[in-house]
């Protein structure tokens, strides 16, 4: 036997076509390793599959619980939102799959890694820089990437070798799912201006075809990590399985988002992502119960900055290990029920409970009970504004473009109302 290469295979168009292509081209032995990150498909068609095409062994792993713990988790923590749309559920999925790669080549004593990213996508960038962060010593393949065959071509590619594929010309798009979502790319799907047809849509109902009748879901979180639905128990996987269900039901998760890729194109990205929609939603209702103003705002920067490092394939960096240790500190006193409503494509948190709630009933209401010492906001008001009164009264007054230049400059002031004479 000659050299191996562990690829890492979905079933898809590319990767079934990788699996000829690594043995025509570099003539080494392929063995698939195709992860359940909640994709819901036969694996046993996926791994028959593979050794027909040629592998010379085709492994499946179920990772579905240690996705949940290890990474959507704490990107739910984090409240992860790339470019504050796309819950990472695709970039997620890919430090995983890395890391068993690596595994699985150590195993297996192979001397390369492949997958099917192309050149132009994110997901080369998440593959490699992982691959090389655990195990330097390993060489990265990847076939998409310098074959420079067209989609069409590649199509024919497989139809010649008698390879099974998923997609026709007539039907191009390219999926990719896992417990957290499901991104539809290619096709119609590249014109910005063309509405996402139907068909690209799996997960999810149209959001007019969707119940006419709203349902309420309560959602338990334990240090901000989901624990039950509607009082009862649920591990991780069973939750996000049955939230995509309800969410999906009432047409709640698309999204449609033009996206700044990390090799500097702007791609238009197709989003179904039911349970992370509703679960983000609902952690941050919980957190605005049960963490202050100033962690507030600090966290939300630094869930800019953790979506930014998995987006870019960063996660096995120090700079994710140290931020996330904040999040997880962060986490403490995030623990409570949130209730939300499903209804025609939106979901609305409508109410929320927490043990360790900074919201006091009696400091805010206007009704009988009011412990607020109103008499005390003149006295804050005076020493909250003083900077500001201080410099308006020695800069601004005497400002030659006016006081309100800081607005507008004075020439632009045109339609002020003239002084009236007394």
């Amino acid at each position: 036997m000659g050299e191996k290469v562990v690829l890492a295979y979905s079933g898809g168009l590319d990767t079934s076509v990788a699996v000829r292509w690594l043995k025509e081209k570099y003539n080494v032995d392929v063995i698939t390793l195709t992860l359940d990150v909640g994709n819901e498909k036969d694996f046993t068609v996926v791994r028959e599959k593979a050794l027909k095409i040629g592998a010379i062994k085709a492994i499946v792993i179920d990772a579905k619980e240690m996705f949940v713990k290890y990474f959507l988790w704490p990107a739910l923590q984090a409240n992860a939102l790339y470019e504050g749309q796309y819950p990472l559920a695709t970039a997620l999925s890919r430090p995983l799959m890395a890391k068993l790669l690596v595994d699985t080549a150590l195993e297996e004593g192979a001397t390369y890694i492949a997958h099917g990213c192309t050149g132009k996508g994110n997901d080369q960038v998440r593959f490699d820089v992982g691959v090389h962060a655990l195990a330097p010593q390993l060489k990265v393949l990847a076939p998409a990437r310098e074959w420079g065959m067209t989609r069409a071509e590649t199509i024919a590619y497989a139809k010649k070798r008698n390879i099974p594929i998923p997609v026709t010309l007539k039907s191009p798009y390219s999926i990719d799912e896992c417990l957290w979502g499901r991104s539809i790319e290619t096709g119609v799907l590249e014109d910005p201006w063309v509405e996402p047809p139907e068909d690209a849509f799996a997960w999810t109902k149209s959001p007019d075809k969707a119940p006419n009748k709203p349902v309420y879901i309560e959602i338990g979180f334990d240090k901000g990590i989901p624990i039950s639905l509607d009082g009862r128990e649920m591990d991780g996987v069973a939750l996000i399985q049955r939230m995509n269900e309800l969410a999906g039901e009432h047409g709640i998760g698309r999204i449609d988002h033009i996206e700044n890729r990390l090799v500097g194109i702007k791609s238009r990205e197709i989003y179904e992502a039911p349970a992370a929609t509703v679960l983000l939603q609902a952690h941050q209702a919980l957190e605005a119960m049960t963490l202050s103003k100033d962690q507030l705002r600090f966290k939300q920067k630094v869930a800019i900055e953790i979506a930014d490092i998995i987006y870019n394939g960063l996660w096995f960096s120090s700079q994710n290990r140290d931020l996330s240790a904040y999040i997880r500190s962060s986490q403490r006193y995030v623990t409570g029920t949130i209730r939300v409503k499903l209804f025609k494509g939106h979901a609305m948190v409508v109410g929320r409970t927490a043990p360790k709630s900074l919201y006091n009933l009696s400091l805010a209401t206007y009704d009988k009970g009011d412990k607020f010492d109103q008499s005390m906001s003149v006295g804050f008001i005076h020493i909250w504004g003083l900077p500001v009164a201080i410099q308006a009264q020695v800069q601004l007054l005497s400002d030659t473009e006016g006081p309100l230049s800081i607005i507008a400059p004075k020439k632009q002031l045109k339609g002020r109302p003239k002084k009236r004479k007394s």
